[in-house]
């Protein structure tokens, strides 16, 4: 059993209540069972009201498998458990006190929670399905696989306006400096993100912005900060490189630039020649030098089509064809790609406008970003295949994005009893006798 189970029977009070006594005998009466605290810190259900004995609690409710983990957690040096007025635990090991040595109240489930609620629940998070409630699911109707997804979507798109939001606060609510670091990082989609981030920190939109307007200084910042620079001078006797790289280390001490990124930084493994860094850094180069106010041009966007022109930018024809170690390709990369773009799309600028929609408290902001999802074509790959006949919606990336996060959020980890569909599954023909 997993404490989320406990979570789950005590939130919806899923137990027999008849003679309820805590473990030194005194009566209890549940008036409220608080809310489910879904932060990591802080007991586990606040503001709930609990009779104990004659005295009517106001406070926390913590829930553990064991009596003994509270010891085991440390709650009794931590003073944010001091209000705590109700221990709820599956088995008593053994009695608790709060950090000054006063006796916990402790109430015991174990008993009290019907089997069949017990078996629902195990033969959901036992499954060795990758949807555990694959074999149930058609059971469930679609209206609760829409609620679910409406649910999933806002969920994940919160979790990436935080991200962003402190991003914000690392650059002391600097906005522009914010959103070009996410740009930035976005272009180095999941196998270069942390590098393309690491280049952002160690050329500063401050830096960007002073010399946007001179293409070859532009130019010999980006590439000499991604560290392409000194690799191509030293294998290609190149006029054009080398009067980049001379350039570059001119730039780079008279602001004092931190050191270029090492080759060690850039991941090449399993990527296609269009995916490789040197070609995603002429392409968000030509970004760059396209747009002097990134955020305020996102902004003016109105349509997928403005979305698509604003990221569609030619980089310089030098880097068309390099590829990687000064070695030219045959192939050419003029422009990113319609794919890619979108992937921009969902990965940045949603995100973006769901920070700004809560820096500025403007929910327009927010329906501009699930708009965008919806307009946007549906996203295919291995997660969102999983709930292909499922009866699940999947029409857009809206929908995508929903499935993803339904999987990442509760289905991969069994979270099934904070799932709105695996609830209803387990609570099917409950009875608590």
């Amino acid at each position: 059993m997993k404490e989320d189970f406990l979570h789950y029977v005590w939130r919806y009070q899923y137990f027999r209540k008849d003679q309820l006594l805590t473990t030194s005998k005194e009566e209890v009466v549940v008036l409220h069972p608080g809310y489910y605290n879904r932060l990591d810190a802080g007991p586990d259900f606040y503001s709930a009201r609990i009779k104990v004995g004659e005295a009517e609690w106001v406070g926390s409710v913590e829930i553990h498998l064991k009596a003994s983990d509270w010891r085991r957690h440390q709650h009794q040096l931590d003073a944010k458990y001091n209000q705590v007025v109700l221990h709820v635990v599956w088995e008593d090991d053994e009695p608790v006190v709060r950090e000054e040595g006063t006796p916990l109240p402790t109430l015991e489930l174990q008993g009290r929670v019907a089997l069949p609620l017990q078996a629902k629940y195990q033969e959901l998070v036992w499954s060795k399905e990758e949807i555990p409630c694959s074999g149930q699911i058609l059971e469930v109707d679609s209206v609760f696989k829409s609620a679910m997804m409406d649910r999933t979507l806002l969920e994940r798109l919160e979790a990436k306006a935080t991200l962003v939001l402190e991003r914000l606060e690392q650059n002391r609510n600097d906005w522009e400096s914010t959103v070009y670091q996410t740009l930035t990082a976005g272009f180095g989609f999941k196998i270069n993100q942390d590098a393309f981030l690491r280049l952002s920190q160690a050329l500063p939109w401050s830096i960007i912005n002073k010399y946007r307007h001179s293409t070859k200084q532009l130019e010999a910042l980006v590439f000499g900060q991604a560290g392409m620079l000194a690799l191509q001078e030293d294998l290609e006797q190149d006029e054009y490189v080398q009067s980049l790289a001379k350039e570059h280390r001119y730039l780079s001490q008279k602001h004092s630039l931190p050191d270029p990124l090492p080759q060690s930084a850039w991941n090449y493994l399993r990527l296609r020649p269009a995916n490789f860094p040197m070609v995603r850094l002429g392409q968000w180069y030509a970004v760059l030098q396209a747009h002097p106010h990134l955020w305020s041009g996102m902004m003016e966007c109105t349509s997928v089509e403005e979305y698509f022109s604003f990221f569609r930018q030619t980089p310089p024809k030098y880097w068309q064809k390099r590829v990687t170690s000064g070695k030219t390709s045959k192939q050419t990369f003029p422009t990113i790609g319609d794919e890619s773009i979108q992937g921009l799309l969902i990965n940045v600028v949603v995100p973006l406008l769901m920070a700004d929609s809560r820096r500025m408290d403007n929910a327009a902001f927010q329906e501009k970003a699930v708009e965008l999802l919806e307009s946007l074509t549906k996203e295919q790959n291995k997660i969102t295949r999983l709930y292909t006949g499922l009866g699940f919606p999947h029409q857009c990336a809206a929908d995508s994005q929903a499935l993803l996060g339904l999987y990442q959020t509760y289905c991969a980890p069994r979270k099934c009893v904070h799932c709105s569909i695996g609830h209803r599954l387990i609570k099917q023909n409950l009875t608590l006798a």
